[in-house]
């Protein structure tokens, strides 16, 4: 079964930065493409970021130069560099393999709040 504990969130001034992290267990991470999403009310999970086992990333141009995902092998750990936060990155944040978060009705991790406000 896999798990997926995220962590790290809470309030933070524009401008500011903040440092999330994923632990995992389970199978999914050695192998898998990873990935942060953030979910507003209302709205659907958007992914943020991506990372490879090997290490390469992309991401959405909405955090692209301003986020930065890595992961720890050894840790079976994924996190989530944020900086230059925004009122508008306020949301909750998960993480997942991208197969997985593809699977209808698949386990997601309880997310952590990131809230941006003066």
């Amino acid at each position: 079964q896999v798990q997926l504990v995220e962590s790290g969130g809470g309030l933070v001034q524009p401008g500011g930065s903040l440092r999330l992290s994923c632990a995992t267990s389970g199978s999914i991470f050695s192998v898998e493409t990873m990935g942060w999403y953030r979910q507003t009310p209302g709205n659907q999970r958007e992914l943020l970021a991506a990372i490879t086992n090997g290490g390469s990333t992309n991401y959405d141009d909405s955090v692209k130069g301003r986020f930065i995902i890595s992961r720890d092998n050894a840790k079976n750990t994924i996190y989530l560099e944020m900086n230059k936060l925004k009122p508008e990155d306020t949301a909750v944040y998960y993480c997942n393999s991208l197969s997985r978060a593809l699977i209808p009705g698949s386990s997601w991790g309880q997310g952590t709040q990131v809230t941006v406000s003066s």
